[in-house]
């Protein structure tokens, strides 16, 4: 039977600071502690499998039999947004920090955006996606400006009106901007931000948000996998955090729900290989709004859907659910925090209730999943857990 790895990032899982959480200014953040204390929370499928055994995990009951082999990981990269960890998670460590801008992007780096794609520009700050439409979303629709904003993260956004920018035309205008920052100015992502409204009080972001990422600095496990002949099929925005390398095949979601059913429609077919598979709406939709209760429901929802997908699993499939890093619904802070994430691999030919621990890199996913496929991964960090959670 072929072998096949559903990898799941519940985007911005966190469950506890790391120790250099305060050099981030994330000091006491603490994403599963937060939403476990709301009413709307409930997670018995992942309490059975073992996420509240996981070392340093103390907001709930542990279970008495955990399914999944377990551990807390330590990002080794240096930074806490979604490039860098879905980088470490695919094997490659990042010493260096992406580029942010705490106070707007230099006067160069407008000037040459402007030039490239003949757009005047708005804004050109920090600022909270939603916030920044009510301030300057009419501004834009008067004068056509585009609105360029950041945050804490390594990012370029742009934001238009579908009626005054086109949805095709916005992604056009990042992929210039994609081209012109790069070097120095290399940011994470460039992220196009199309949105519709007719006045400030109604302007609402739609679902074509795009985001064209800087290429990986190194092979991944994607491009093990793939190189191996075997599939890697990219769910959510897989493909646009790898600038499409090493994916075989892409499907685009709407949010968490649809990324689980795609999930399960994947479980009904043959491929060999990895399903890579990245849930947004914990960050991009409650996260970074500071909606601890709505982060909560999405949590229970996505694990009412875990327990339809788990009876679906062959023999030879292994699930591993993970994240990239925390964001921590409760803090003044609506940014990433600097947080250990968990891990639980499940599946037939995984041993139960395996407690590996605390573990430094993402990367050891990338090196399991490597190790598990028969894929080699000599050029990827991490080290590989398979050989401690194998059934014998």
């Amino acid at each position: 039977m072929k072998k096949r790895v559903f990898l799941i990032v519940l985007d911005s899982f966190g469950i506890g600071e790391e120790p250099d959480a305060a050099l981030f200014g994330d000091e006491g953040s603490n994403t599963l502690a937060a939403i476990a204390k709301s009413k709307e929370f409930a997670m018995p499928v992942m309490q059975k499998m073992g996420l509240f055994n996981i070392e340093g995990v103390s907001c709930h009951e542990k279970s008495t039999a955990p399914k999944a082999s377990f551990a807390r990981l330590q990002e080794a990269s240096n930074g806490k947004d979604t490039t860098i960890g879905h980088w470490e998670i695919a094997g490659i460590e990042s010493p260096k920090a992406l580029p942010t801008y705490p106070n707007g992007f230099p006067k160069d780096v407008i000037d040459a955006f402007c030039e490239k794609t003949g757009y005047q520009v708005l804004c050109n700050r920090p600022y909270s996606g939603t916030k920044v439409l009510e301030d300057y979303g009419e501004e834009h629709m008067k004068t056509g400006a585009l609105i360029v904003y950041t945050s804490a993260d390594s990012v370029f956004q742009v934001a238009a009106h579908e009626d005054i920018v086109p949805v095709e035309r916005l992604y056009e205008i990042c992929e210039q901007a994609r081209a012109l920052l790069v070097g120095e100015h290399g940011v994470g992502r460039v992220i196009a931000r199309p949105f519709v409204g007719t006045c400030a009080k109604d302007f609402k972001r739609t679902s074509r948000r795009h985001d064209f990422s800087l290429k990986p600095p190194a092979h991944t496990m994607l491009d093990a996998v793939s190189k191996a002949g075997m599939d890697v099929i990219g769910v959510g925005k897989i493909y646009d955090i790898f600038a499409g390398q090493g994916v075989t095949r892409t499907i685009r979601t709407t949010g968490n729900e649809h990324g689980m059913e795609v999930t399960m429609q994947l479980a009904k077919e043959e491929f060999e290989g990895l399903a890579f598979v990245n849930l947004v709406d914990f960050d991009m939709i409650y996260g970074h709004r500071n909606d601890v209760d709505g982060y909560a429901r999405a949590a229970t929802t996505f694990d009412r859907q875990l327990e339809q997908l788990l009876p679906m699993l062959r023999e030879d499939d292994v699930l591993i659910l993970t994240a990239d890093h925390g964001c921590d619904p409760a803090t003044p802070s609506t940014d990433h925090s600097r947080e250990y994430v968990p891990l639980l691999v499940y599946g037939a030919k995984v041993r139960e209730g395996v407690d590996l621990g605390t573990r430094m890199s993402f990367a050891c996913i990338a090196q399991t999943v490597c190790e598990y496929l028969g894929v080699p991964a000599d050029d990827l960090k991490g080290s590989s857990l398979w050989p401690e959670i194998q059934t014998v």
